[in-house]
């Protein structure tokens, strides 16, 4: 299982976000490139249509593919109680012919995209990963050096952390806590919930700007 929540921040915050990461979490960021391809299950595979999504990281020497598959978010009056989304995920690192292999199996192409940004990894009460990037469309099939951003000026920003049907409601409260103080600049919600930047963002920016997030909170 794993907790997330995401949000969207202007191009140009996207700068001091950084510097106030840094400080909060302490580590070094990492690259991202990501191509991700996702794929759906035909007819004759089960009465219940599947979804798979097949990750080729772009950052290493030789591609590095994972295969990711996604389940619904936890409901009830547990899930409802809390700030994050908590759903099943299972991944795996798999080899480089694997989209081979699930056309084989009767999956079909539905849509991909171009995850271009940065992330950090840290351990701040629960083991998170905060990703920043532009999400791009390809113009043409798998051609990733013509891809152009699906909202121009806009990025993503997701919160990430594994979680057990044990520990979910710490990891949650770990994680909203740690969301308290990007607030200023962005706003986490639950996937599918749509706030929209928030109005202090450009204040925030300018004064993490002038003092280069010199705060280690």
């Amino acid at each position: 299982m794993e907790c997330v929540v995401q949000g969207i921040i202007e191009t140009q915050h996207v700068e001091a976000l950084e510097i106030l990461l840094q400080g909060l979490c302490g580590v070094h960021r990492k690259s991202l490139k990501i191509h991700e391809l996702c794929l759906k299950s035909g007819p004759n595979l089960g009465t219940s249509p599947s979804e798979v999504r097949l990750l080729c990281d772009l950052e290493h020497s030789e591609p590095a593919w994972t295969v990711r598959h996604v389940g619904g978010a936890m409901r009830g009056a547990g899930a409802d109680q809390i700030s994050v989304n908590v759903r099943t995920m299972v991944e795996s690192k798999v080899s480089s012919n694997v989209l081979r292999l699930f056309y084989a199996l009767g999956y079909k192409l539905d849509h991909e995209q171009l995850r271009v940004g940065f992330s950090f990894n840290f351990r701040r009460g629960a083991q998170m990963t905060v990703t920043v990037s532009s999400v791009n469309k390809m113009l043409r099939l798998h051609a990733t050096d013509e891809a152009v951003p699906i909202t121009p000026g806009i990025q993503l920003v997701e919160v990430t952390a594994p979680a057990t049907t044990e520990n979910y409601s710490e990891v949650a409260a770990a994680m909203s806590s740690f969301c308290e103080y990007l607030a200023p600049l962005l706003h986490l919600s639950k996937p599918g919930v749509s706030t929209g930047v928030v109005p202090t963002a450009a204040a925030a920016a300018a004064s993490l700007m002038s003092d280069g997030g010199g705060t280690t909170l």
